[in-house]
């Protein structure tokens, strides 16, 4: 098979070293070593405010559809100002500042100003807010890191929030409205504070140790925690990331990004690596959801991005989107230089759809990769830049990461050392101990296996969380993403995702998450019937059954085959934890909530597709 055509773009150029030890594990880093990082990411803000003053640092839709824009000369001054009304607050590391809203204009520059005089700030999930009538999840954030200042772009959704949970001693920033409980400010007050030496001389006092932000996990197992940015974490990552993206260095990005920035992934990687690099940030207001991915079309309509990140599912209705739109797929693809996905594995048929039609729109293949990283490892840790055949490969560790292989559930556990690595969790000893091992590597809790067995160079695939697999009654361990994602390619598009359950069962089995564009065109008349009549319709069950059946017969072993499926007719919910802010699945919590769908996947209930069974 020849080499596919793919758009030449420069990155990096790895020169990889590795260790086997006696006890079975294994190290693997990169001898290229780190290049000079900045001590705080200020230092490339002034920078860039000095070389290019007018372009545009960040754009949002206003209300009459226009882009609003802040350019990095108004970005200096708005941080000044704003750095001064904290400072004058009082806020520290004790104090920190706190932003209940989502992605905007203002809740960017707050956290610039506050970062930049050595405040950390803290975005929280908006759901923990506002999907619930019992914010029992801010109030245990509110214990850990205790704010003195709370931002919300629009009072009125986060009045019942902020009047359960928030303390009466906090003041409440708002973009817009105000907040009768307690002292309100509004944005111009800030914006409009003169900003005096104070703000420099806070400044000069940060360090690469200062605590940058807060970043909280996601909370599905429990409460959520508080992990560590430091200024080096993030300075040194923003690195580690330009060594991989080196197209960069000579090609100011564009992003159009949706994903949320209490999350790692949009939160640090893509924010900081367009003020790194003096890029243009277009803030999406748009979701990987049936309802919120017009606006993500209708942005990407109008704007090119040179990198771009989606989950497969927002792929997925992109590529939806893409084939009655020429406009949009030769926007879209014309100046992107790579691909990104992550949150959840990409199918065979998502990755060969995608690499056709950027085919189709410029006549090349465009870059499609993954990596691994976590809020804790900054994110990024392991990326694969190397052409592949198929989704998966996750890499090989960035310059200045050791990557430490330990056996594991007879899998490889993954664990990290680097200057990109949180020093821990705020106020929390006992967990910042328990998640590192005797060697100081942080351990992420992902499963990993060589692509070429022996062969770090040629990277890597994702195993499964380890926190996710289980056992078989037979004692069988299994490794719950690789037959997730299997499944999920052997439906043909007609599913978004799977959850697998099987703990102390004889038997696999999944519970399909539908995928309503494809199910359409495969039911005559599909798209005027509701969920519960399309979900069951025959001509559904039949073809689902005859590809499970395809699967099963070509997959051996008890912990990989999957006899047993049923689509969930019920969508999944965030505020019971199911599904992230970047809309991936969280396996553990869809088969707690939904513990009735899995007694019924092992009954002899007629919704049940059960491998081999006639009529």
């Amino acid at each position: 098979m020849s080499a596919p055509d793919i758009r030449n773009v420069e990155v990096w150029k790895p020169d990889l070293a590795w260790e086997e030890r006696a006890d079975g594990s294994a190290l693997v880093w990169r001898k290229d070593p780190l290049g000079p990082y900045p001590q705080h990411l200020s230092e490339r803000i002034y920078h860039w405010a000095a070389e290019c003053p007018d372009r545009t640092w960040m754009a949002e839709r206003g209300s009459d559809g226009d882009w609003i824009r802040i350019s990095y000369a108004q970005l200096v001054a708005l941080i000044e100002s704003v750095a001064q009304a904290l400072l004058d607050l009082g806020l520290s590391n004790e104090r920190p500042a706190m932003i209940l809203s989502g992605n905007s204009l203002k809740h960017a520059v707050l956290a610039l100003a506050a970062q930049h005089v050595g405040i950390p700030s803290a975005a929280i999930s908006t759901s923990y807010s506002l999907a619930s009538d019992d914010p029992v999840k801010l109030r245990g954030i509110l214990k850990q890191i205790s704010p003195g200042v709370i931002f919300v772009e629009q009072a009125a959704p986060f009045k019942n929030a902020i009047s359960a949970a928030v303390p009466d001693n906090v003041v409440v920033v708002c973009g817009e409205g105000s907040v009768d409980t307690h002292r309100s400010l509004s944005w111009s007050d800030l914006t409009g504070t003169t900003a005096t030496l104070d703000v420099a001389a806070a400044h000069a006092k940060t360090s690469a140790d200062t605590v940058a932000k807060f970043l909280f996990t996601s909370g599905t197992t429990g409460s959520p925690k508080a992990v560590i940015q430091t200024q080096r974490m993030l300075c040194a990552n923003m690195q580690q990331v330009l060594d991989c993206f080196a197209f960069m260095k000579s090609q100011p990005p564009i992003f159009v990004d949706w994903a949320p920035w209490n999350h790692t992934a949009s939160g640090n990687k893509v924010f900081n690596l367009t003020l790194y690099n003096g890029g243009t940030y277009y803030i999406d207001n748009g979701k990987p959801t049936p309802k919120g991915m017009a606006e993500t079309i209708r942005n990407l309509r109008e704007i090119s991005p040179t990198w771009y990140f989606n989950v497969p599912a927002g792929y997925d209705m992109l590529l939806e989107a893409m084939e009655q739109d020429d406009l949009l797929r030769d926007t879209f693809f014309r100046d992107v230089q790579m691909l990104m996905y992550a949150g959840a594995g990409l199918s065979d048929k998502l990755w060969k759809q995608l690499k056709s039609m950027s085919r189709q729109a410029i006549g090349t293949e465009i870059l499609l990769t993954t990596g691994l990283g976590s809020t804790e490892t900054g994110p990024f840790a392991v990326y694969c830049t190397d052409p592949q055949e198929n989704p998966g490969n996750i890499g090989i560790p960035a310059q200045g990461v050791v990557m430490k292989l330990v056996p594991t559930q007879d899998k490889l556990e993954a664990r990290f050392k680097g200057p990109n690595i949180t020093p821990g969790y705020w106020g929390d000893p006992k967990t910042t101990a328990n998640a590192f091992d005797d060697e100081g590597f942080y351990k992420i809790g992902d499963a990993v296996r060589y692509a070429v067995p022996g062969d770090p160079s040629k990277g890597f695939y994702f195993d499964g969380r380890i926190a996710e697999n289980f056992k078989l009654t037979t004692g069988t361990w299994v490794a719950v993403g690789a037959v997730r994602a299997r499944v999920n390619d052997a439906m043909h598009g007609l599913t978004r995702d799977v959850v697998i359950a099987g703990a102390e069962r004889n038997e696999l089995a999944a519970l399909l998450i539908p995928f309503r564009p494809a199910i359409e065109r495969l039911v005559e008349g599909g798209a005027d019937m509701a969920d519960a009549e399309l979900l069951s319709h025959p001509v559904l069950l039949a073809e689902v059954a005859k590809l499970l059946e395809a699967d099963f017969a070509n997959i051996s072993g008890s912990s990989r085959r999957v006899p047993r499926v049923m689509f969930l007719q019920e969508p999944l919910e965030q505020k019971r934890g199911e599904l992230t802010d970047k809309g991936s699945i969280n396996q553990r919590a869809v088969l707690t909530n939904r513990a009735d769908m899995v007694e019924l996947l092992y009954s002899d209930d007629p919704r049940v597709i059960i491998a081999g069974r006639k009529g």
